[in-house]
């Protein structure tokens, strides 16, 4: 008779909900050791909330919670918060999304990893330095001593996201928990930490809770999936059989929406829109749109910019256009300066030489409030980008009232406008962003931004934090007001795939030089420099 092995961690019948909106109803799972267990879902599915009950994260006073957490045979739901703690961090650890909100930015990395180490075990002084360098090491950030007094805004988001890491397996958990730990990190970074946690867990054998809305990821990582849906679990299973040839109709519908890699169909096929199937953009079509796009003159020029950070040069002689009505994408490894040349063109850096050009006139010769009105820049994160306390109509409100666009009396309905143009109602005007999924709130930047009627905006990875169908129903969106707008886009973003289906033109940069600049098809088919190889090759290209 062969005793069945009892689980590491076991959710029974958990059911929570906020301010009596359900938001988990009757989920129940099991974590078995040594196992990577894979959650995926929507935005607004409950994937996250999974994660942070299990650890006791969810502060709301108004949260009601049902069902059992048991942890090696123990239930931890019945536990008070200072119980909470000699668990967090010593048998469950966390790796948040973005490591910047989650590290102390006035605090070297080394003594953050102490802290944990300190709080959680009996050795001495030399006994912490020297379990921070076996970490430092662990998590291959080179040479300790040099990591170890540094700041987290000193180190790349890739370095950031391996602190974490440091801090989280610093006491060996039993488990890890990994929520959303590679968005917002280029392709080649991306698989770095994926390599690493894989290494990590084959050599500790701790389990992990993978959190992503990565399907790809999930599929290469885990060794069991949960697909969840408004809080509940329709499908759980080996990750081969589910992603391979899932049962439910919503999780094929999932698995299907990403976007295709070697065609690009004129708009996206997506849950909302069932699939459907649209006809292909053809290489006649495309070649035709640019050489109508690339007969005028640019409505952007940026000519031999250089920017450096406290004596690190961050962009060397960059130089491109930007036509009206194009949509241009920047591509490159976290630090390649992507996100640098977005704040020296709305004049966020001061740029140490170069110029740039907006219709003919150089924008130090304009008034900054006029150049910001028609340069808009929609950012990854919505959550920091909108006010919590300000209802979203008062958001898109704001930057009309500065600019004085419209008439006073009218300003009101154009928002309401602008809110059923990015796929919102009417009566959405009058909530607050906390009542918003994530992908609903990238709708609300994109009205905030076109409310004063811009002629270019930037999106720096405004779809990275975002799952694969609403990712999609985003970049639909942005085309279609492209077109109804006359809007021309700048496209910052990690996501190749992303880029090849959003961009005319692309520009490939590395350490702050352009690498390769050419048409997007031409640098998927024909790469020229052997970084742009490596960079398509880390992606599936």
């Amino acid at each position: 008779m062969i005793l069945k092995k009892t689980p590491l961690l076991e959710i029974k019948n958990l059911s929570l909900s906020i301010s009596n909106i359900p938001i988990l109803k009757n989920i129940s799972f099991n974590v078995d050791e040594n196992e990577i267990l894979g959650i995926v879902g929507e935005s607004g599915s409950g994937k996250s909330i999974t994660a942070f009950s299990i650890l006791n994260l969810i502060n709301s006073q108004e949260t009601v919670r049902y069902g059992k957490i048991i942890l090696q045979g123990k239930r931890i739901d019945k536990l008070n918060e200072k119980q909470f703690e000699k668990i967090r961090g010593k048998k469950i650890s966390i790796i948040f999304q973005e490591p910047m909100s989650s590290l102390n930015p006035s605090m070297k990395c080394g003594k953050q990893i102490e802290e944990i180490i300190i709080k959680h075990s009996v050795l001495n002084s030399d006994g912490v330095s020297k379990r921070v360098d076996e970490l430092i090491g662990m998590v291959q950030l080179g040479d300790e001593s040099n990591v170890y007094n540094k700041y987290p805004f000193q180190l790349s988001g890739g370095q950031q996201q391996r602190i974490m890491i440091a801090i989280a397996i610093a006491c060996n958990p039993k488990i890890l928990i990994a929520d959303e730990p590679t968005t917002s990190i280029d392709s080649a970074t991306k698989n770095e930490i994926i390599n690493l946690l894989k290494e990590i867990q084959k050599k500790t054998k701790m389990s992990i809770i993978f959190v992503s809305h990565e399907l790809s990821l999930v599929s290469r990582f885990t060794n069991k999936i949960i697909v969840l849906y408004k809080g509940k679990i329709v499908e759980l299973g080996k990750s081969s059989d589910i992603l391979s040839n899932p049962k439910q109709q919503y999780t094929k519908m999932l698995v299907k929406s990403s976007i295709p890699k070697n065609m690009r169909p004129l708009r996206l096929p997506t849950i909302v829109n069932k699939l459907k199937k649209f006809p292909i953009a053809t290489k006649k079509e495309r070649q035709k749109r640019h050489q109508k796009l690339y007969n005028c003159n640019p409505v952007l020029q940026i000519k031999k910019l250089s920017f450096s950070y406290q004596n690190n040069k961050v962009l060397s002689c960059i130089s491109f256009n930007l036509y009206k009505g194009e949509t241009l994408g920047l591509v490159g490894e976290s630090g390649s300066g992507k996100s640098t040349i977005s704040k020296c063109i709305l004049g966020i850096n001061n740029y140490i030489q170069g110029e740039i050009i907006y219709n003919k006139r150089n924008i130090k010769s304009i008034t900054p409030k006029i150049f910001r009105k028609n340069v808009q820049l929609v950012f990854q994160d919505p959550f920091s980008s909108l006010n919590p306390e300000m209802k979203i109509g008062d958001s898109i409100l704001e930057p009309m009232n500065v600019h004085k666009i419209f008439k006073k009396s009218e300003r009101k309905n154009e928002a309401i406008k602008l809110l059923e143009d990015v796929g919102l109602k009417k009566e959405d005007f009058h909530k607050y962003p906390t009542q918003f999924s994530g992908g609903q709130r990238q709708r609300i930047v994109i009205a905030r931004a076109l409310s004063v009627k811009p002629e270019i905006i930037i999106c720096d990875e405004s779809v990275s934090a975002l799952d694969v169908s609403v990712q999609s129903q985003v970049l639909n969106l942005l085309n279609d007001l492209k077109e109804a707008y006359s809007i021309t886009l700048l496209f910052i973003s990690h996501d190749l795939s992303v880029i090849r289906y959003m961009t005319d033109r692309l520009i490939v940069l590395k350490n702050g030089g352009i690498e390769e600049i050419n048409e997007t098809d031409s640098i998927f088919k024909n790469p020229k420099s052997t970084y742009t190889k490596q960079l398509l090759s880390s992606s599936g290209y």
